[in-house]
């Protein structure tokens, strides 16, 4: 039973709950006459329960601060290095003297030189019959001396341009025994196989062109084609070919290897790949440069670009003159080493046009 003092203490706070009830009245009725709930206020009622506890759908939330994303800074483009100019490509005419061009890997490039370096020419298609891999030491993977003869067969060229060594660097298997590189027994071993392909090339009456080794990175590795252009250079002279000394174009004016040095317009390119083996497409076009000269005197071209030709059957070899036989760097090397004191031998090096260098000398030994 409720007590006296219970009902008097509520009495006594019932004027503050009526009080209350009116602010919350007045609040909840400036509320729900705004326009985003008219079209709910007359749809359904309100009960106090809105008042203290609106939906969630009713809670109004305080606008978020819209921050204006600032503009990026614009990224100047950076220049683009102009356009290599194309060569036109120029449909070869079907009696079109072939040039054969015959190696390794870098024989494969060489030929992508000549035929940029030929490409307006109708009268001359270059073929590559190349094998990356080849060499003269590995005669059981690639036989040049037997495979030349029925690739001259085949292509009928009235040219050969050979260009391999690079991979030779190696044991050679000599009867039962392996020989280290550049032993006595090695090199004359080498030097029979490279006779032996400027012979079979003489025998099917073709001229050729031996294109020698570049220098290369590994000091030991530009050793041995030195070493090598003597063996190739003894080959194409004793057998009426002609031998293209590429050394110049690929060191610097003391002789060591460069990656970078001056196009055919004298120009500074990178010639080489990161390996310091490969050339790059600039650096092919160069090891052509050294070639096309002596190529189109063979053909009867007054200029590589020239379509004239001397008269004779197409697919029949044109009879080059006796060529003058270039003194390669090797051999200079070896007679400067063997002078006697106080006595030089210098050399004009035939290479693009770049700005002119030093004569080198050699130092004579005392």
């Amino acid at each position: 039973m409720v007590t006296v003092a219970r009902i008097w203490l509520i009495v006594r706070r019932l004027p503050i709950l009526v009080l209350a009830v009116a602010v919350l009245a007045v609040a909840g009725s400036s509320a729900f006459h705004s326009p985003a709930f008219a079209q709910e206020e007359e749809s359904r009622g309100w009960s106090l329960r809105d008042l203290l506890f609106p939906r969630r759908s009713e809670r109004i939330e305080p606008p978020v601060e819209i921050q204006k994303a600032r503009p990026k800074p614009k990224k100047k483009p950076k220049p683009r290095p102009p356009a290599e100019p194309e060569t036109p490509i120029v449909e070869k005419t079907p009696d079109a003297r072939v040039v054969l061009v015959v190696g390794d890997f870098l024989a494969g490039g060489l030929a992508e030189g000549l035929d940029d370096a030929f490409a307006d020419n109708p009268a001359v298609r270059i073929v590559v019959r190349s094998n990356g891999s080849s060499g003269f030491v590995r005669d059981d993977f690639y036989n040049w001396p037997v495979e030349i003869k029925s690739l001259i067969e085949t292509e009928k060229p009235s040219v050969v341009v050979v260009m391999l060594g690079s991979n030779d660097r190696q044991q050679m298997r000599v009867g039962d025994v392996r020989e280290q590189p550049r032993s006595e027994t090695w090199t004359k071993e080498y030097e029979r196989r490279a006779d032996a392909l400027g012979k079979a090339i003489q025998d099917a009456k073709v001229p050729f062109l031996w294109v020698g080794m570049p220098a290369f990175r590994v000091a030991k590795m530009t050793s041995d084609m030195l070493a090598f252009n003597d063996i190739y250079h003894s080959a194409a002279q004793s057998h009426g070919g002609e031998f293209v000394d590429v050394w110049d174009g690929f060191v610097d004016e003391n002789g060591a290897f460069v990656t970078s040095g001056p196009d055919i317009n004298g120009q500074p390119v990178r010639l080489r790949s990161d390996d310091g083996i490969n050339v790059t497409k600039a650096g092919k076009r160069k090891l052509a440069f050294y070639t096309e000269k002596p190529l189109a005197k063979i053909l009867g071209l007054a200029a590589p670009g020239s379509v004239t030709t001397v008269s004779a059957p197409a697919g029949a070899p044109v009879e080059a003159s006796k060529p003058q036989q270039p003194l390669s760097l090797s051999t200079v090397h070896r007679r400067c080493c063997s002078a006697t004191p106080r006595s030089t031998a210098v050399r004009n090096c035939w290479g693009p046009p770049h700005p002119p260098r030093p004569i080198r000398t050699c130092r004579a030994k005392s």
